[in-house]
This record gives C-alpha cells, sequence and structure tokens, in this order.
C-alpha cells in the first residue's frame, strides 16, 4: 500500500476506535500530568512539534520521530516548577539507536508537591492542640514510557508507547495504571505529517487508599468523604501535526508547525467545540541560525472565557524561548504563562540534552 493511502486509513482507523472507545463514561481530566508536556524548546513552541520532533523527547509527544535523533545516543534532562515552586516537574529522558531503521527509548517523568502539612492529628483525644502532632506528605505523579519507533521499506515512520502510571498521596492513596500510544510519520516533499494516538486502549488507574480509624474519625467528624477503592479511565485523544522547513540561507533557517488536539470525551472549553468532541489547536516557530542560536515562539490553549455578563472572550496563551547548541550539548529556556490572562506567575522552563556515539 502506498504511503500516503496507508496514512489515511491509519487516520480513519484512529478516529473509528478513539470514537468508539469514548462512549465510556470517564472524568475529563484524568492523568492530565501526561498533558503538560516536555522539553523547554517543546514549551517555547506551545507544544506544537508534533510532526516536527525529532531528538529525545519524541518518546513523549510521537515515538515514531525519535528516528530523526542525530547520534548513536540522546540524554534529555529538564526541571521547572509551577505556582511559585510549589509543584515541581521534572524530565528524564534516554534514546538508543538499535540500528539504521530503528529506536528505542525510556522517558520519566514525575509532578509532584513536596512537604504538604498532614494535621488530621493536630488535635489530641482530649481536645489540645499540639503542633508537634503535624506530619508531611508528597503527593505525586510518575510516569514511565517505553519507546521504540521503526522506519518501515515505504519510508513510513511507526511508532508506540507502553506508559506504567504511578500516582501517589502520601500513605492515604496510590494508583498503577498502564496505557499504549501509537504514531506514524508521513514526510511529502518538504511537508511532514504526524498523527498520534494516546491511550489507544483506553488507560486504566487502579486506585487504593489506606485510610487509619483516627483519620476516618477526624474525616467524618469534619465532613469529608471517606473514599473507597476505585478505577479512573483515560480515554483516547488524537493528535495532528504538519511541519515545514524554510531554509532562507545556508545560515538562517526557519521551522514552523500547527497541530491539532482532538480529545473524545464530550465539549471542553476548546476553540473548536462540539457535544461529543473538542479540538484545540497549537501554533509554533523556531528560527535557527547556523544550527547554534535559536529563538522560538508558539501559541496555545486558547480558550472562550465566560465574562459576568455572559459574553465570551476568546484568550490564547502566548510562549517564548531561546536555545543554544554547542557540540554535543543543547540548553534550552522557556518562559510559558500557565495562568493564561489570570494573575499566576510566569513559568520558567530549562532543559539540557547530550548527544553521544
Amino acid at each position: 500500500m502506498p504511503r500516503t493511502q496507508f496514512f489515511i486509513v491509519f487516520l480513519l482507523a484512529l478516529f473509528s476506535f478513539g470514537s468508539l472507545l469514548s462512549q465510556t463514561t470517564a472524568p475529563k481530566y484524568s492523568n492530565e500530568f501526561l498533558t503538560i508536556g516536555v522539553g523547554a524548546r517543546n514549551f517555547a513552541m506551545a507544544n506544537s512539534v508534533l510532526a516536527g520532533v525529532n531528538d529525545v523527547t519524541a518518546g513523549y509527544y510521537n515515538p515514531s520521530g525519535l528516528l530523526g535523533i542525530e547520534k548513536d545516543m540522546e540524554v534529555g534532562l529538564m526541571h521547572s516548577e509551577y505556582f511559585a515552586g510549589i509543584a515541581k516537574y521534572d524530565y528524564l529522558g534516554f534514546a538508543k539507536r538499535i540500528d539504521e531503521n530503528s529506536v528505542a527509548g525510556v522517558s520519566f517523568i514525575r509532578f509532584g508537591t513536596d512537604d504538604i502539612p498532614n494535621t488530621t492529628q493536630l488535635i489530641d483525644k482530649n481536645g489540645n492542640i499540639d503542633y508537634d502532632r503535624i506530619t508531611r506528605f508528597s503527593a505525586a505523579d510518575y510516569a514511565l514510557l517505553l519507546s521504540y519507533s521503526r522506519k518501515t521499506s515505504s519510508g513510513l515512520e511507526l511508532g508506540g508507547n507502553f506508559k506504567i502510571i504511578h500516582r501517589r498521596i502520601g500513605d492515604f492513596a496510590r494508583s498503577w495504571g498502564f496505557g499504549l500510544d501509537v504514531s506514524v510519520n508521513y514526510t511529502y516533499k518538504d511537508w511532514k505529517f504526524a498523527a498520534v494516538a494516546r491511550d489507544i486502549t483506553t488507560t486504566v488507574n487502579a486506585w487504593s487508599y489506606s485510610i487509619d480509624e483516627a483519620t476516618r474519625e477526624v474525616f467524618a467528624a469534619t465532613g469529608n468523604e471517606i473514599p473507597e477503592n476505585s478505577t479512573e479511565l483515560t480515554i483516547p485523544r488524537i493528535l495532528l501535526g504538519v511541519s515545514r522547513e524554510f531554509k532562507f540561507s545556508d545560515k538562517l533557517q526557519f521551522i514552523a508547525e500547527t497541530d491539532l488536539e482532538v480529545t473524545l470525551d464530550g465539549q471542553r472549553n476548546s476553540l473548536i467545540r462540539a457535544n461529543s468532541f473538542s479540538i484545540a489547536p497549537m501554533v509554533g516557530f523556531e528560527l535557527g541560525y547556523k544550527k547554534i542560536v535559536f529563538l522560538r515562539g508558539g501559541f496555545n490553549n486558547a480558550q472562550w472565557i465566560r465574562q459576568f455578563n455572559q459574553t465570551e472572550t476568546l484568550s490564547i496563551m502566548p510562549n517564548i524561548g531561546v536555545g543554544v547548541a554547542f557540540k554535543k550539548f543543547n540548553i534550552d529556556y522557556a518562559l510559558s504563562n500557565i495562568g493564561n490572562s489570570s494573575l499566576a506567575l510566569y513559568s520558567n522552563v530549562f532543559s539540557l540534552s547530550f548527544k553521544f556515539n
């Protein structure tokens, strides 16, 4: 089957399968920490890198893109902090070329808040306040992505992720989940196209709770609901991307990309929305000089904001960033306003990558 026909059939299969699975009743925002993104370069481009990503971070965005790594091995690191340093977000990625036509990768992500005071035992049985009874715990989400990509004889690039997800709230609650992503890349002349289906088989998180008797009494006295063991579903979402590189000269290059994120869990507050699905567009660009210095920018998170007079205004989140490539090292920085038009502080994101033979 020609590459073009295969790509179209793959897209139709993704939408059909995703729409079928989306009929499952599930919360809209399960495992949302896996939608934040990784790598300062990608943040600066508003995460609009699906078709053009060709480094170690492709293991997160589009496993098919791992075939674009320049060396035999590549390592990526990222650290960022949100909400004035309350929450910390970390990423570690590794990619290794197996042969000329295949690459494997591993990605680890943690998003968590540490040193949270546990005041459920602040008051003793006699009604006295005892600050020594305060303990601390962490609430963190972890994800391990095992990636593989392979180039077919027809030139298509196929990839997939097996995801292991662990979420933990101190000693009170924890969950384990497993999921699959699939992807395909298609190149036509100077254009690059990509399609990714995340959580294609619906990711299931099984939650278990461990609440001691003293904490149960506190919950009951304060009117809090005592949680029970349960499962949480993350239904599929489909991402489409198109990218092109323009070479103005031997020294100056420009990359532009547009991506669409299609969610199938009903209406969201996205730019394009319907009763059964929503579409969120993302636009990003990168201007490079001698492939050493880079200026990046992009727009995403377009939402309709309802005002007090019931009118709606469109809000768009801008992102900017810079990068420097020096031999085997890449250092990238992004400035992103995760609070959009609110009063939330801008987020500073730094990442570092190494390339090895």
